[in-house]
């Protein structure tokens, strides 16, 4: 077990059993062109497992002031506000192949690469656009991003001078939520809250976990302009207006 890996006991289970030791990965995932700037989440097309989950994660969140000095006077003027800025997270990736003693750490380092150059189904649509990536690590999902900087550090060879250990320094930015379509009845929906989709769920089982009613899925998918929910990936944003909001788009859709 890595340095850094922690086992706990699993919940029903034998008493100081360790727990399955749950493994990082970024999804990879192709961009989808929005009503104006920026992309959304679209198909998964690769994930990238950490072979030693981090021994650390750096999350940060900050927001824009504009304050005008005021000449003579002996305060400084209130500042205004300006906006939330993106969400960035930063965090290193250790990859280590002297056991195997092959170019599956190279490799590795390409994929990361690769997530900073437009798609070919961007380019195909003359939209060239890197791929988005959200981070998972158990339970915790991070907003969906972009790969903004990667760099690979590599600190050991073979005799023909193929890298066996690097460590990759990652950082993702927020690739901030499309505001959705204009509801027919109130004029727009106020997004309130996301959520990402995970693993074995549906628009079905989302719409009765939030908000009790499994029929409402069909407003769901309306809300988040899906066109067939049948084929949605785990890793999808979905967009959660407020139980009213998203009823009274029910009542003018039936």
């Amino acid at each position: 077990m890595a340095a850094n890996q922690v086992a706990f006991g699993s919940a029903g289970g034998t008493a100081g059993a360790p727990s399955t030791l749950a493994k990082a990965y970024l999804s990879v995932h192709e961009p989808l062109p929005g009503s104006g700037a920026g992309a959304k989440l679209g198909p998964e097309l690769d994930q990238i497992t950490f072979q030693f989950n981090p021994n650390e994660l750096t999350i940060a969140k900050s927001a824009r002031w504009k304050s005008e000095p005021a000449r003579g006077a002996k305060k400084a003027s209130p500042p205004e506000f300006q906006g939330a800025e993106p969400g960035k997270l930063s965090l290193e990736l250790f990859l280590d192949a002297t056991s195997k003693m092959d170019d599956s750490v190279v490799k590795t380092a390409e994929k990361l690469f690769a997530c900073c150059v437009p798609t070919d189904g961007s380019l195909g649509k003359n939209k060239p656009t890197p791929p988005l990536v959200v981070f998972h690590w158990g339970a915790v999902s991070s907003f969906p991003a972009y790969i903004a900087q990667v760099s690979a550090k590599y600190t050991l060879f073979t005799p023909d001078g193929t890298p066996v250990r690097a460590v990759c320094t990652i950082q993702l930015q927020e690739m901030p939520i499309e505001t959705p379509r204009q509801n027919p009845t109130s004029g727009g929906l106020r997004p309130h809250r996301s959520r990402i989709l995970l693993a074995g769920e549906t628009l079905a089982t989302v719409a009765y976990a939030e908000f009790g009613d499994p029929g409402l899925w069909r407003s769901l998918a309306e809300v988040n302009g899906i066109d067939d929910p049948l084929r949605l990936v785990p890793g999808t944003n979905l967009l959660l207006p407020a139980a009213d909001e998203l009823a009274a788009w029910s009542s003018a859709e039936s």
